[in-house]
């Protein structure tokens, strides 16, 4: 019992702490795009809700891309509007995730940081998987490993037993709410805390990872940060995911005994936000101005350096199909403003005035 005497999860003490310049530095950048999305909200157009529906399959892509659950483009997007059943566990597990960012989304002002919560959400992650998991806490101890250059697997970090998991998890959502409450510590510094908190404790079976992911959607969302609404973060995630393992495994020394440091976890966090924030308004620019097509391909390729592939360009271009892209690019290489280097699967396009 002496691990559970020494883990809390007091948050109060955190307004007494000093951070760097760099996460201060990140934190202010983010109130200041946070405070023009919401002039842009406002205004509404239309084309606001294809941002949505696009960082939804994005981010349910990612989310199990990271966990080694995937299936293909076409399915995907398929099972993100709910016009075919899962054909495999898989499957299963992405409408499953798929469910939860839903219910996010939609009630996101109606769902309390609290555990009964917190294994809802979980059981609705396993709601369409033969897996008896969702919505318990775990039975067993799990480990966090790793592998080395060898092959061979190690323990990099043990979690919590899981007799110690239901009392860590209501003293980590008792904790948030009261610091919350009180005010005094930023929320931009307070939700990776929470989230890596979460992790260190691991408290499922299977599925820490995804809920750990929908967790910071929603509490990013609670505190009136809705950029992820529009941009997938899950996506940016699954780009950077070793840094990703690297900033959580700096961050978990000490952590039983209080003593952890988790800057380099907030460092990243707050860096995927930022750059999630820069997107939206990138994008926002493109389809506010009523841009034709080839206008719009054209501010994407202008914006890229180096080689840049077909897909660099569609994610770029959200507000237009697939078709008008592809098109797009043809015209602007018959125009001579990009090249087409390689063939088939290795094609990629340069920006003519590279040469």
């Amino acid at each position: 019992m002496e691990c559970e005497k020494m883990r809390t999860f007091d948050y109060t003490k955190l307004k007494e702490r000093k951070w760097d310049s760099e996460i201060l530095g990140l934190v202010a950048q983010i109130h200041e795009f946070k405070g023009r999305q919401e002039l842009y909200l406002k205004q509404k157009p239309v084309e606001l809700d294809r941002l949505i529906e696009i960082a939804k399959v994005q981010s349910t892509e990612s989310s199990n891309e990271i966990e080694g659950i995937r299936t293909t483009n076409t399915r995907l997007k398929q099972l993100c509007t709910d016009k075919t059943t899962p054909r495999n566990r898989d499957e299963e597990e992405i409408m499953g995730y798929r469910d939860v960012l839903n219910t996010i989304h939609e009630n996101y002002e109606y769902i309390p940081i609290r555990s009964n919560y917190i294994l809802q959400l979980h059981r609705d992650l396993y709601k369409y998987s033969e897996k008896n998991i969702g919505g318990n806490f775990k039975n067993t101890q799990n480990y966090i490993s790793a592998i080395d250059g060898d092959g061979n697997e190690f323990v990099l970090f043990t979690p919590l037993a899981p007799y110690e998991v239901p009392t860590a998890i209501n003293k980590l959502c008792e904790g948030y709410n009261a610091a919350v409450s009180a005010q005094d510590i930023d929320a931009l510094i307070l939700i990776p805390i929470f989230i890596h908190d979460f992790l260190c404790i691991h408290p499922f079976n299977d599925g820490n990872g995804r809920m750990s992911r929908l967790l910071m959607t929603l509490l990013l969302y609670r505190s009136g940060y809705v950029v992820g609404k529009y941009i997938s973060l899950e996506s940016k995630i699954a780009k950077n995911k070793n840094l990703y393992y690297k900033a959580l495994e700096k961050c978990q020394h000490g952590w039983h005994d209080n003593k952890e440091d988790p800057s380099s976890f907030i460092k990243y966090l707050l860096k995927i936000i930022l750059a999630a924030y820069r997107d939206f308004e990138d994008r926002i620019n493109v389809v506010s101005n009523k841009m034709s097509a080839l206008d719009i391909v054209r501010k994407a390729v202008e914006s890229k350096i180096g080689k840049f592939k077909k897909s660099d360009i569609l994610e770029l271009c959200p507000t237009i199909g697939k078709a008008s892209v592809e098109n797009s690019i043809k015209k602007l290489v018959d125009s001579g403003e990009i090249i087409k280097c390689g063939s088939g699967r290795s094609t990629f396009y340069i920006r003519s005035d590279s040469q």
